[in-house]
């Protein structure tokens, strides 16, 4: 088992593992238990009681938080010429479809999402064995296939992320940085708990959430008291 370090030790002492907390408490524990030195993601993972093996139980949704995520996101668009000057405005970090897709077949895959048009999508779709497997192939139901490109890329910007529960039945998503003030980390706690319980699958039977951690990068898991969340 490897050693702890100093910092790892003080901030495992500091996390009662038999405790579950307030979503306010945990808001301010998760920064007292970072010890990094750079600014820190904080995660959520949430179990839920469904069997994602069956379509009428999957759970996926997109969400803008209150605050963003605290991350430079990287936006890739892959479309006609008629749309970059739209995407290059709304503020995408890279844009063109042809020259791009080369890239991308080539290895390259610097960026955290891809946006693209329905037309785009007999080329795009090609990529799937590249996208795919990342995480990273445009879906209608994620609002990145569409002709709304300025407004979808300007969407991620602000802090727009797309989540689904995974084989496992968890879903993992960032909800921000270890910077960010400890209210702000509360509401945008908030606001991802309130998004995957109305997402709850009719088919889906007794315990819908059976828990929820948050935690920071290499900092111990903190248990929510899903109770807690406020509308």
């Amino acid at each position: 088992m490897a050693k702890l370090s100093k910092k790892q030790k003080i901030a495992q002492e500091k996390v009662d593992i038999e405790r579950v907390y307030t979503v306010e408490e945990a808001s301010k524990l998760i920064k007292e238990i970072s010890y990094t030195s750079f600014d820190a993601s904080i995660d959520i993972a949430v179990r839920l009681g469904v069997d994602p093996r069956k379509a009428n139980q999957m759970v996926r949704g997109v969400l803008t938080l209150p605050h963003g995520t605290g991350k430079d996101t990287k936006v890739l668009v892959l479309c006609t010429p008629d749309k970059e000057a739209e995407a290059k405005e709304a503020g995408a970090d890279f844009v063109g479809l042809d020259d791009q897709i080369e890239k991308i077949n080539k290895g390259w895959t610097e960026f955290d999402v891809v946006i693209t048009m329905p037309s785009a999508m007999a080329k795009v779709g090609k990529l799937g064995r590249v996208l795919g497997p990342r995480g990273l192939m445009p879906n209608p139901k994620s609002g990145t296939v569409t002709m709304e490109i300025g407004k979808a890329v300007k969407e991620v910007k602000a802090g727009k992320i797309d989540f689904k529960v995974d084989k496992t039945g968890i879903i993992h998503a960032s909800i921000g940085k270890v910077s960010f003030e400890t209210k702000k980390i509360e509401e945008n706690v908030n606001e991802f708990m309130n998004t995957v319980n109305k997402l709850k699958p009719t088919a889906a039977k007794g315990t819908y959430m059976i828990s929820a951690f948050i935690s920071s990068t290499m900092s111990p898991g903190i248990k929510l008291d899903t109770k807690s969340i406020k509308a």
